[in-house]
């Protein structure tokens, strides 16, 4: 029987479909495109092989893309419809069943199997590549940290897949507040490869939740030809360089950066970019900047791809793009669809959870500010504020749901609840542009002109430093 690098053994995987299977492996790890290119080759080598079957399964449900997880629902049925599981390994069974339960909706126990199999096998790159996806998907911090750390201790220092393991173990690290080791580790990960852009974007992320933004940029800058193009995290990247440029109070190139990289003509109109688009502009939205014929464009992209039920996070920025654009009217035909959906959606779909608790609050405040309803803006925020990561995403993307509540409040004239949040913000993070400027507007209501002011040359002494 072959077996892979690491020594788990492949059934039904002769030695060209191994190749394949080792180079897409590589391929997925650093986020580079040609993955689906070398998967459907050792897919095509050995169309019996389980672990093949299985990352093509994964490849389906790991880009939130709804009709690529049916596709991949209805390949892998297929597929174990005929297969004797008798004589698979354990650690293919487990793989089975974990691929089965994600791509059935329960992405909650896939990631359970997951995390037993690798305890059983540490070195199972792509188990640990699927749960580290998992957790960020379904916003567990802890796990997203953890699942990588318990690993790392069965890894050898020259193991080429250890590099990328540190990558993910960096974000982990960010998302659970070590931001310190996080970017240690993430430099760490860059010294294995260079061009590992999810080590970069770890440690990107670690400058965003500092207040760090023009060492983030230099870092970027330092490190261009690595990330900025080319890779199925390119954009992403790009969405962080453009956060830390809102922050510096540079509109102009904000709004060269998203025409350049975030969405043009050319965008390929997948869900993880379209969200990124939604969610800068949607900070440009709350500081009252018209962004009308950019909204209409992505907004256009959002109704051509006429997203059913599948991952609430999506429809919440789906949502942000109809509200920018004025339509309210598709705005609220995906939460009525939505609403629909839960009737009969079964309770073990993750995602029925997180758009009941989650997803629709959220979509239904957006459609209030958008229509200056900021009171009921405050109110259906508020109580999911707090639950915010169990519809998935970064503490640095679901900040432009915070900051909907921050707006919405000073708005609405909450100023107690506005200076609760704000504190909140500037104590957590001191370095922040926008906290004290927020902090400003809500001196100016409170009618302290001399606090004001100290706030505004704090926001502004920080765009500047």
């Amino acid at each position: 029987m072959t077996a892979d690098r690491h020594g788990h053994r492949m059934s039904h995987t002769g030695a060209d479909a191994l190749v394949h299977y080792e180079r897409a492996l590589d391929h997925l790890v650093f986020f580079r495109p040609q993955v689906s290119e070398a998967a459907r080759a050792a897919l095509d080598a050995a169309p019996r092989s389980v672990m093949t079957q299985v990352l093509a399964a994964y490849l389906g449900v790991l880009g939130t893309e709804e009709k690529d997880a049916a596709a991949a629902r209805a390949s892998f049925l297929r597929f174990r419809s005929g297969l004797d599981e008798d004589g698979l390994t354990p650690r293919e069974r487990m793989h089975l069943a974990a691929a089965g339960a994600w791509l059935g909706g329960d992405m909650h126990r896939a990631g359970r199997l997951l995390g037993e199999l690798t305890v059983a096998h540490p070195r199972d790159v792509l188990a640990l590549f699927a749960g580290h996806q998992h957790d960020f998907l379904t916003g567990d911090a802890q796990r997203l940290r953890d699942r990588i750390g318990g690993a790392l201790g069965a890894w050898e220092p020259d193991d080429p897949h250890r590099g990328p393991l540190l990558g993910m173990y960096a974000f982990g690290l960010e998302e659970s507040g070590h931001y310190e080791r996080a970017e240690e580790v993430g430099r760490e990960a860059l010294a294995h490869h260079p061009r590992d852009v999810w080590a970069i974007h770890g440690v990107v992320h670690t400058y965003e939740m500092r207040g760090r933004f023009t060492d983030g940029i230099r870092f970027l800058d330092a490190r261009t030809d690595h990330w900025s193009d080319g890779t199925l995290l390119t954009v992403h990247n790009w969405w962080h360089y453009a956060l830390y440029t809102l922050e510096l109070g540079d509109t102009a190139r904000v709004l060269e950066i998203y025409d350049r990289a975030l969405h043009h003509d050319g965008s390929a109109g997948v869900a993880m970019e379209l969200l990124d688009a939604a969610a800068l502009l949607w900070r440009l939205y709350l500081s009252g900047e018209d962004q009308g014929a950019r909204w209409a464009r992505l907004a256009d992209a959002w109704e051509r791809r006429d997203d059913g039920a599948h991952y609430a996070f999506n429809d919440a920025h789906a949502v942000m793009a109809y509200v920018g654009a004025g339509r309210t009217k598709a705005a609220e035909r995906l939460v009525a669809d939505r609403e629909r959906w839960l009737t009969g959606a079964s309770p073990a779909v993750a995602n029925r959870a997180m758009t009941a608790d989650i997803g629709l609050p959220v979509c239904r405040a957006l459609i209030a500010f958008g229509q200056r309803e900021y009171g009921r803006c405050v109110d259906l925020l508020l109580p999911v504020r707090h639950r915010l990561h169990r519809f998935g995403g970064s503490h640095a993307q679901r900040d432009a749901v915070q900051r909907t509540l921050v707006e919405a409040a000073l708005r609405a004239g909450r100023t107690d609840l506005a200076r609760t949040l704000l504190s909140e913000r500037i104590q957590l993070r001191p370095v922040c542009p926008y906290n004290w400027a927020q902090q400003a507007r809500l001196e100016e209501q409170l009618g302290d002109p001399a606090r004001a002011a100290a706030a505004r040359e704090k926001a502004a002494a920080q765009a500047a430093s």
